[in-house]
């Protein structure tokens, strides 16, 4: 097929024309997000702006050294460099010298911490590292006190160099360059704790967690349950498909442009693939009808209308967590499965995965997840964007774990916990349903333990059905 579950009501965020046509100011926050998303998630952009501002800086001051001379108040004056021209080179040729070994150093403990959270966590957990602000400032800290002393050290003047025979000393520019190396050495102190905690698990987690359900909260509605649901018309037999513009992971949708290209075309935009997934160039991604079934899209109409939404989507090479809800769960599970692979062999890392699971799946009970609907002015469904729902994401969480770490009891333990724990929290028969289901998979391998493990994980998965009747009871000893 080449559409899924047309038959399933959709729901909007809050009943009949709740989700009206957003306007620019949305559009332009929306990119706002993902244009800082791209300057946050790479090491050189705030290094480079401090670079500039350091230039900057080492031209100014001394331009300001010059225009005061000799006018500032003596109280001023006496914590200001007192020394000549060759002790001021002196003092910016140190300072520039270490501050680039300083510097070479730190994006050496930057990227073997990389290296590490690679191959010991997960690739995909380069981005969260890479976009650590105390790494990005640090770095620049010591790339502007290099590059401003350097600027500096070029404007000082002793009595023997100038055609004019007059010195020049930039004494407030010195000071300064003095204090930045100053703040450089506590910076450098500070970024080695920060690294030491950075790597730890236990952190990783916890930051993927948080963004993860900031993401979540910044894009979900929370879930109203006496809220009507809004059929999404019937795809007619043979809707115009709109193939992806380039291959990679669907990382956007601007959904004020697909809602304004469909309520010109007097269509209905469906988009069939949800943020994150994998798309191919030629391949469909999108499909449209027009609203009105006795005045279907003419070709031209289709073709102009194809060429908006494409224009909407953008892919990328690598997924970001900007609208992607699924991103953060891939990320703590592949931390999990990690853990368990045979080089690792770390079970009790692959548990606080869970945990982390856990409390994210959690967060997203209160979520309005499942397919987005737009609606115009008159309450009319124009389009319809694929988001994940609970059970696609708690099947995320749950397969891998399950199967490789079928044979360790502590990873069953944490599985049946996490399910226990969802299922008190679940409030719609979805939610139950998904919860039922994995439980019933994961029954299937408690019967391959021995009979002290087996009583114990039968009586785990007892208590997760219990926890869907309403029922809480105490765990039973391990």
């Amino acid at each position: 097929m080449w559409f899924r579950a047309v038959s399933v009501k959709f729901e909007t965020d809050g009943g009949p024309g709740a989700r009206r046509r957003r306007g620019p100011i949305s559009s332009v926050l929306k990119r706002r997000q993902v244009f800082v998303e791209a300057v946050r998630s790479r090491l050189w952009p705030v290094p480079a702006a401090a670079v500039l501002l350091a230039v900057l800086a080492g031209i100014g001051l001394p331009e300001l050294d010059a225009a005061l001379d000799d006018r500032l108040p003596p109280t001023v004056a006496g914590y200001l460099f007192g020394g000549g021209a060759d002790a001021a080179r002196e003092v910016l040729s140190v300072i520039a010298g270490s501050l680039i070994t300083v510097t070479a150093l730190t994006f050496s403990l930057t990227l073997v911490t990389l290296q590490l959270a690679s191959s010991q966590y997960s690739p995909r957990l380069l981005r969260t590292f890479a976009a650590d602000r105390v790494v990005q400032r640090t770095l620049a800290l010591f790339l502007a006190t290099f590059i401003y002393a350097l600027t500096v050290l070029r404007t000082v003047r002793s009595a023997t160099d100038g055609t004019d025979g007059t010195a020049f000393v930039p004494q407030m520019a010195v000071t300064t360059a003095y204090l930045l190396a100053v703040a450089s050495v506590g910076a450098l102190v500070l970024f080695l704790g920060h690294l030491v905690r950075q790597i730890r698990v236990e952190a990783v987690l916890e930051h993927v967690r948080a963004d993860t359900c900031t993401t979540a909260t910044r894009l979900l509605p929370p879930a109203r349950r006496d809220t009507p649901a809004v059929p999404v018309p019937t795809p007619p037999p043979h809707p115009h498909l709109v193939e992806a513009a380039s291959s990679g992971f669907l990382v956007e949708i601007d959904e004020h442009a697909l809602l304004t290209a469909a309520e010109q075309a007097e269509a209905v935009v469906w988009v069939d693939r949800p943020v994150g997934s994998p798309v191919l160039a030629g391949t469909p991604v999108a499909f449209s009808w027009s609203v009105r079934p006795q005045e279907p899209l003419t070709e031209d109409a289709a073709h102009r209308l194809s060429e908006r939404v494409r224009a909407a989507l953008r892919t990328g090479s690598e997924r970001t967590a900007v609208q992607d809800i699924g991103y953060g769960l891939r990320q703590l599970t592949d931390v999990v499965v990690r853990a368990l692979s045979p080089g690792i062999n770390d079970p009790t890392t692959a548990v606080h995965g869970l945990i982390s699971c856990t409390a994210v799946l959690a967060d997203l009970l209160d979520l309005r997840l499942g397919p987005y609907t737009q609606c115009d002015e008159h309450d009319r469904v124009r389009v319809v964007l694929a988001r994940p729902t609970f059970a696609e994401l708690l099947e995320l969480v749950c397969t891998q774990p399950r199967l490789y770490g079928a044979d360790d009891p502590m990873v069953l333990d944490a599985l049946l916990s996490m399910l226990r724990e969802l299922a008190w929290k679940a409030a719609t028969g979805e939610q139950r349903t998904a919860i039922t289901d994995q439980l019933d998979r994961l029954r299937e391998h408690v019967t391959d333990h021995d009979t002290v493990t087996r009583r114990h994980l039968d009586h785990l998965a007892r208590q997760v059905g219990e926890a869907l009747e309403g029922r809480w009871a105490g765990r039973p000893p391990t």
